[in-house]
């Protein structure tokens, strides 16, 4: 199990563990269960340039397509190929299943929240 206080968070439902200038990143459980069962999820390819606040990929469930945003700027280093094979690992632990790592370029992530201002935001929930 991932240790929740030590990663960082958006607004977007998304969650970030840094190892140097490489940035893992998946969904939170709070996303997963409001997804519902997920069937599908498309990832940015390897070696792609994701932006900050740009759409980076796709996940989709039987409620409901949401886009996938890219919380930091960099290229795109490896996609989690289990996750796109078995869609529902991400709703069997969000946190375990993450989707792509990025190499960062440096430029600081704006608007990353901690995980007592992400339980904040989401009334409580992860």
């Amino acid at each position: 199990m991932t240790d929740l206080t030590a990663l960082s968070y958006t607004a977007e439902h998304e969650w970030i563990a840094f190892d140097g200038d490489v940035a893992t990143v998946g969904i939170t459980d709070y996303a997963a269960e409001k997804l519902g069962d997920v069937v599908f999820v498309e990832l940015p390819a390897v070696g792609a340039t994701v932006t900050a606040g740009e759409t980076c990929g796709e996940i989709e469930s039987t409620k409901s397509v949401g886009d996938l945003y890219a919380p930091l700027t960099g290229e795109v280093v490896e996609i989690n190929d289990a996750v796109v094979d078995d869609p529902s690992s991400v709703n069997a632990g969000a946190f375990d299943a993450w989707l792509v790592r990025i190499k960062t370029d440096g430029t600081p992530a704006a608007d990353l929240l901690d995980r007592n201002a992400y339980v904040a935001l989401t009334g409580g929930e992860a």
